[in-house]
C-alpha cells in the first residue's frame, strides 16, 4: 500500500519522468559524440589532404600513350606504403573502374568507383566532408582525395586516394570505445547528474506548494467544510499559477464557508418561521374559528350587543390574518424582483405629513408623542411614492410597538449634499446589542419579552420589507439603539435632478 501510494504521488511520477528524459538525452549524446567524432576524423584527414592525390600526378607518370605505367606505378605504390601504410591508392580508367591499386588482391572487393563524389571534389561545389566508395568494402564509404589524369586535354583517368582506410578505422574504434568513450561518458554523466539533482531539488520546492494546498484541502474536507482554509501569501507581489491556485482556494473556502453559515442560518430561521407561522397563525385562527361556531350554536341565546362583539372580533382575527399573508406574499415578490420601484419626484415632507395623520389616533390612545420634524429646505426626491410611504408606515408602526405609554416617537427629516436622509426615532425599549445585526431579518423577533403584547404580534417581516424597498432604491437601512433607552432607523434617497 505504501509503494502503491508512493508511485501515485505526482513528485515520483515527475522524478521518474525527469530520470528516464535524462536516460534518453545522455543516450542521444553518447551516439551523437561517438557519430560526429568518426566524422570530424575524417573531414579532418580529408581537408589536411586534399592536394595529396594532385601532387601524386604531378610527379609521376602513370599512364602515357593510354599505355599504364607499371613501373611507375609499382614505385609509386612502394613509397607510399613505405612513407603511409595506411593509405590506399587506387588507379581508375575514366569511368571509374579499378586499372590497378597498392592494396593485396584479396583486398579489393568492388573493381567499380562512383564517380558523383569525385566529380563533386573536383568541382569545388560541395563544402565539408565528401566521402566516396571505398573498393575495399562493399558497403562502406570513406573520405578521400582524388586527382584527374589527363593526357593532350584528354581524361586518362584518376588517382583515387582511400583516406580512412580499414585499418584506420580500425584505430579510430579503439579510441572511440576507450579515450572518447570515457571522456565523453564521464562529462555526459556528469552534467546529467548535475542536471538531474538540480531538478530534483526544484521540483521539491515546487512541489512544496502543491504539498500545503493539497493539505489544506485535505484539512477543509475533513472539517466538513465548516473551517475556510488560511493560506498564507504576500499579496503585493506577483503570484506564479500554484500561488495563484491556492489564493483562488482560499477564496472559494470563504466563501463556501460563508454559504455553509448562510445556510445553517436560514435553516434557524426556517424552522423559527415555521413555529413563528404556526403560533401567529393559529392563535387569530383559533379565536375566529371560536367566535363564528359560537355565533352558530348560540345564536338564538345571544343578544343583538354580544352577536356584533363577538362579529367585531372575528373580523379583527380575520384582517390580521390577511395583514400575515399579505406580507408573507409582498416579501416573497420582493425578493423574486417582481416588483421595482417606479420612480418619480415628489416632496418626501408632504409624504411624512400624509403618514403621520394614520397615527395620531393611536398616539393619542396609548399616550405617546408623536412628532415630524421637516427642515424648510428639504428638496424634492426621485423614488417610488407608494413604496416610501410603505417604509414610513412599517417603521412607524414598529416604534408604536416598541415604545410604552409616556414615550416618544420622532420622524426626522434632514436635507444632505444630493440626498436626504430619513430617520424614525424612539425612546422605547431599544434592541440588545448582539440583537442589532440580525434585527433586519426576515422572521427575526427580539428576544426578550415585555408586557407590551402588542410588541409580540406579527412575524417580523415588516422590517425585513422595508429593509428590502430601501436597497431596491439603492440605498440602506441602518439601525442604531441602546437597550431600555430607544431605537433610530435611517436611510437616504436621491435628491430630484
Amino acid at each position: 500500500m505504501m509503494v502503491r501510494s508512493l508511485l501515485n504521488s505526482l513528485y515520483t511520477k515527475l522524478v521518474l519522468v525527469l530520470f528516464l528524459l535524462f536516460l534518453v538525452i545522455g543516450g542521444v549524446f553518447v551516439v551523437v559524440a561517438m557519430y560526429s567524432a568518426h566524422l570530424y576524423q575524417q573531414e579532418v584527414s580529408q581537408q589536411l589532404n586534399r592536394d595529396l592525390a594532385m601532387y601524386i600526378v604531378n610527379e609521376h607518370v602513370l599512364i602515357k600513350d593510354g599505355e599504364v605505367q607499371q613501373d611507375n606505378l609499382s614505385e609509386l605504390f612502394e613509397n607510399v606504403m613505405t612513407i603511409n601504410p595506411s593509405l590506399e591508392l587506387y588507379l581508375l580508367n575514366a569511368s571509374g573502374q579499378v586499372i590497378s591499386h597498392s592494396m593485396a588482391p584479396d583486398k579489393v572487393k568492388y573493381k567499380q568507383v562512383s564517380l558523383g563524389p569525385i566529380k563533386s571534389f573536383l568541382a569545388g561545389r560541395q563544402r565539408g566532408l565528401i566521402m566516396g566508395d571505398d573498393p575495399s568494402s562493399e558497403s562502406r564509404q570513406n573520405s578521400f582525395s582524388v586527382a584527374p589524369i589527363d593526357v593532350n586535354n584528354r581524361r586518362e583517368g584518376y588517382v583515387y586516394a582511400i583516406l580512412g582506410s580499414e585499418k584506420i578505422s580500425t584505430i579510430t574504434d579503439v579510441l572511440q570505445r576507450s579515450l572518447i568513450m570515457r571522456w565523453s561518458a564521464t562529462a555526459i554523466l556528469t552534467a546529467l547528474g548535475f542536471a538531474f539533482i538540480a531538478g530534483l531539488i526544484l521540483f521539491f520546492f515546487l512541489m512544496r506548494k502543491l504539498r500545503f494546498l493539497s493539505r489544506a484541502m485535505q484539512e477543509f474536507k475533513d472539517n466538513n467544510l465548516q473551517n475556510s482554509a488560511t493560506i498564507n501569501g504576500e499579496e503585493d507581489r506577483s503570484l506564479d499559477e500554484i500561488e495563484t491556485m491556492a489564493v483562488t482556494f482560499q477564496q472559494m473556502s470563504q466563501r463556501i464557508h460563508q454559504q455553509m453559515h448562510n445556510l445553517q442560518e436560514m435553516e434557524l430561521m426556517r424552522r423559527q418561521l415555521v413555529a413563528n407561522v404556526s403560533h401567529d397563525l393559529r392563535t387569530p385562527l383559533a379565536s375566529l374559528s371560536g367566535f363564528l361556531e359560537t355565533l352558530q350554536l348560540k345564536s338564538d341565546a345571544l343578544s343583538e350587543s354580544e352577536k356584533q362583539s363577538y362579529l367585531r372580533i372575528a373580523n379583527r382575527n380575520a384582517q390580521r390574518l390577511t395583514l400575515l399573508v399579505e406580507e408573507l406574499f409582498e416579501l416573497a415578490k420582493l425578493d423574486a424582483n417582481e416588483v421595482q420601484p417606479h420612480r418619480e419626484s415628489f416632496s418626501l415632507a408632504e409624504l411624512a405629513f400624509d403618514v403621520s395623520h394614520k397615527f395620531h389616533l393611536r398616539a393619542r390612545d396609548n399616550n405617546i408623542s408623536f412628532d415630524v420634524v421637516v427642515d424648510e429646505t428639504v428638496p424634492e426626491v426621485s423614488a417610488d411614492v407608494g413604496m416610501i410611504e410603505r417604509v414610513l408606515d412599517n417603521l412607524i408602526d414598529n416604534s408604536f410597538k416598541n415604545t410604552p405609554a409616556e414615550g416618544q416617537i420622532r420622524l426626522h427629516l434632514t436635507p444632505l449634499i444630493g440626498q436626504v436622509e430619513i430617520a424614525v426615532s424612539d425612546t422605547g425599549y431599544g434592541i440588545a446589542e448582539d440583537e442589532l445585526p440580525h434585527i433586519l431579518k426576515r422572521f427575526y423577533k427580539p428576544s426578550a419579552i415585555t408586557e407590551n403584547s402588542d410588541r409580540q404580534s406579527g412575524l417580523g417581516l415588516g422590517l425585513a420589507i422595508a429593509s428590502r424597498i430601501v436597497e431596491l432604491h439603492g440605498s440602506h437601512l441602518s439601525v442604531d439603539s441602546v437597550l431600555h433607552r430607544g431605537t433610530t432607523f435611517r436611510f437616504a434617497l436621491p435628491q430630484n435632478g
